[in-house]
């Protein structure tokens, strides 16, 4: 039987700390998934709702974005998406009774842990303007409620409608539509904040904002370079695939300001000989300081620029533009910079370069740790600089690959969830539905929040996600939220967001990926995209936690009627009947997806066109793959001060804490912590086990500050921090973002130490 929720909010500032792990997976990651499994779905329900997971005929995790291959082990899950669906598939539930007994001011002492562990939201719940708590509404007094705002804005732009990754492909395309015929762009969705500078900098070089290459690619690799992601916690499922290509003869080098267990030693749970020994991954760790990455590349092209042979003369010469002024600015790059850049050593740039060298097929994967930061869409442009050079893409076992967080974050993009879409996308929709769509761009979600700030903004809606918790500049977004008149969250659990509301708001109760949906033309099914372009069903085999739910598209569809009215030649009620109809208007809508119900009934899904990597066809603006030549940044240190990373630990989603503990790096019952190199900490009297509060230095000259942080001494690079979100989210300035993306610069905060004292 599932365990009650807990009562008490934990201690998160007073962990224990032991030896950091060198091996990931395992036993221990079987048995503590089954032990969470167990506390919230009970032993039966845990056995019949895993044993789908990522199957043909079952549902996709609500975790990371890893594709699977044709062929598919039976536990074909990791340890954190065991979790995923555990938090999902729970049988706690938050009943009216809950939002009685607890007013918002309640929620909002209690931490992001306590509130996703009370289960599974049962009603539509609404806090009236001047009300204290949540109280419970009936779904058409719901919407009433939304158009009455919605109509009463001055602009269509006064609206936000906020999405997060998890929302299915037939949500999203009808959650833009939506938007659209209401008369806005604004669809922020959580690309802004991970991967947009992945597509801005793709976009402009390969001529689309995907990666290039297919799980079978990455089997068939002579080199992987893994930069700034931590595949062990954030991507478990991708060991197994580096595993795979380990055992061909690929070599594997990660860059990463921090030792990773995962990349270290890989347990596969999946085979006796896993369990046992494992499988060294690295063949090369290079602990790059902090935002060094461009710099890196730019030498190692230097270097393959000066050897004999090494550039792919014919596909530079047929494929590419720009490549002098590139090779002009990569000729420039001096050694004794990019040393001080990078925090590494001569001999070991050398020995990447010999392994560089001696590959055919060099994939280069990589996730927020090169996203985030002022000048992260350069230091990408210079990684398929890097690649183009040797001709790594459009080759099999090569090219680039973003490896994305959220399960469908990909495909809302491809949906048309953007702020700034393609005028060839919004052409396609008008035609189809008989609308005019606004051309001008919308907010993305800094902009967003500058909007609910300045007062630009006025009703927010969310489908999916954590919005407060998620963003940078905590105080900021706070404030700015609780001038909104109307928040709304479609959500299936609890978290900050709903405790940091508008003058009026709304929780609005959805269906999850394990949930059976069931509508009047008969069951339906949801699909997804994953990380390598990928599109699959994905079908839940659960009974719902209440018949009070709706299914996210029947949410936008209900919606969208309730505010567009009658006036709307739009199909929303035959959309909420059939799902298949709305993915008969996505196929006249959406490049790639013609005949997309026959497609998608393939098991394995279908494959949009990737013309780089299909063709070696660059839909570019000169139609060829763009050669760039940018200045080589990286963070400079104030004396005294260290650079920050936000980052997660292995009990966690994003803003989703599954329990208190990093078992990897060796930290339990507690997040409130910030690891320091044990060489750094002695220079700025940091003494392990001791207490300090972090503050955030940036050009504004405001003070920013997360108090009660335990130093917990750790081999970060030199001159390096790191310490968990959504925690230290306040340190990040709004402002503080990637040039032409807008990403939040979370990885590279320049952060001072106050009021240390012992415990």
């Amino acid at each position: 039987m599932a365990t009650k929720p807990p009562t008490g909010d934990p201690v998160q500032d007073a962990p224990t700390v032991e030896p950091a792990q060198h091996a990931a997976a395992g036993l221990p990651a079987v048995a503590h998934s089954l032990r969470i499994s167990r506390q919230q779905m009970g032993i039966g329900r845990t056995a019949r709702t895993l044993l789908k997971v990522n199957q043909k005929d079952g549902f996709d995790c609500p975790g990371c974005a890893w594709p699977e291959g044709d062929e598919r082990h039976t536990a074909e899950f990791c340890e954190n998406g065991a979790k995923a669906v555990a938090e999902e598939a729970t049988l706690r539930r938050v009943t009216p009774a809950f939002f009685a007994a607890h007013p918002v001011a309640d929620l909002a002492e209690r931490s992001g842990y306590w509130l996703g562990q009370q289960g599974r939201i049962t009603q539509p719940v609404y806090l009236p303007e001047g009300g204290d708590r949540y109280e419970p509404v009936t779904w058409e007094r719901a919407f009433a409620i939304i158009a009455e705002e919605l109509t009463a804005l001055d602009s269509p732009d006064e609206a936000l409608f906020y999405t997060s990754g998890r929302t299915s492909n037939e949500a999203a395309f009808l959650l833009q539509l939506f938007a659209r015929e209401f008369g806005t762009n604004n669809l922020p969705d959580c690309s802004n904040m991970c991967h947009e500078s992945s597509g801005s900098a793709l976009v402009e070089t390969i001529g689309i904002g995907k990666g290039s290459v297919s799980l079978e690619d990455i089997h068939q690799a002579d080199l992987i370079i893994v930069a700034g992601q931590n595949p062990g916690t954030n991507h478990p499922r991708m060991l197994s695939a580096l595993e795979k290509a380990k055992k061909a003869g690929a070599k594997i080098i990660s860059v990463n300001p921090l030792p990773e267990a995962g990349m270290e030693r890989f347990k596969n749970p999946q085979t006796p000989h896993g369990m046992l020994k494992g499988t060294a991954l690295n063949d090369l760790f290079l602990q790059i300081r902090i935002g060094g990455d461009q710099a890196l590349f730019r030498l190692l092209n230097k270097l393959i620029l000066a050897a004999d042979g090494a550039v792919d003369t014919a596909f530079v010469t047929e494929h590419t533009h720009g490549y002098e002024e590139f090779a002009q600015a990569a000729e420039a790059a001096d050694w004794d910079e990019t040393l001080k850049a990078t925090g590494l050593t001569r001999p070991e740039i050398e020995q990447a370069l010999a392994l560089v060298l001696a590959s055919k097929r060099t994939i280069v994967c990589w996730a927020m740790g090169l996203t985030q930061h002022k000048h992260s869409v350069p230091t990408i442009r210079e990684i398929v600089n890097f690649l183009l050079l040797r001709g790594n893409i459009g080759r099999p076992g090569a090219g680039v690959c973003p490896v994305r967080g959220h399960s469908n974050v990909q495909g809302d993009r491809t949906m048309g969830i953007f702020e700034r879409p393609a005028p060839a996308f919004l052409d396609a929709l008008d035609k189809e539905f008989g609308i005019t769509s606004p051309r001008h761009h919308g907010y993305d979600v800094v902009r967003a929040i500058q909007a609910l700030r300045d007062g630009d903004a006025k009703v927010f809606l969310a489908m999916g996600g954590n919005f407060v918790a998620a963003t940078p500049d905590t105080t900021v977004t706070e404030a700015a939220m609780r001038r909104a008149r109307l928040t709304v969250h479609v959500s299936t659990k609890l978290n900050r967001s709903h405790a940091v509301t508008g003058t009026r708001a709304l929780i609005l109760p959805t269906l999850g990926r394990t949930d059976k949906d069931v509508q009047t033309s008969g069951k339906q099914f949801v699909t997804v995209e994953d990380s390598m372009g990928m599109v699959h069903a994905s079908r839940g085999n659960l009974t719902p936690a209440s018949p009070h739910l709706l299914s996210e598209p029947a949410i936008v569809a209900r919606l969208a009627r309730a505010v567009l009215g009658p006036e709307s030649r739009t199909e929303w009620e035959e959309f909420e009947r059939d799902y298949a109809t709305i993915r008969d208007r996505i196929s006249h809508v959406v490049a790639g997806f013609e005949d997309f119900n026959t497609r998608i009934a393939h098991p394995r899904g279908l494959a949009p066109p990737h013309a780089p990597r299909d063709e070696r066809r660059f839909p570019t603006a000169t139609g060829r793959a763009n050669f760039t030549a940018a200045p080589v940044e990286y963070p400079e240190l104030p004396d005294g001060r260290l650079l920050l990373q936000t980052l997660r630990s292995h009990d966690q989603y994003n803003t989703t804490i599954y329990g208190l503990d990093d078992r990897y790096r060796g930290i339990k019952g507690g997040r409130r912590i910030v690891m320091v190199n044990p060489e750094d900490a002695t220079a700025l009297d940091l003494p392990d086990g001791s207490y300090t509060d972090l503050v955030s230095e940036w050009k504004d000259g405001v003070e920013r500050r997360a108090e009660g942080f335990r130093i917990v001494h750790y081999p970060t690079a030199r001159g390096c921090a790191a310490a968990y979100y959504p925690e230290t989210n306040v340190l990040v300035p709004l402002g503080s973002t990637a040039d032409t993306s807008n990403t939040p610069a979370s990885k590279s905060v320049v952060i001072r130490f106050e009021n240390t004292r012992t415990a």
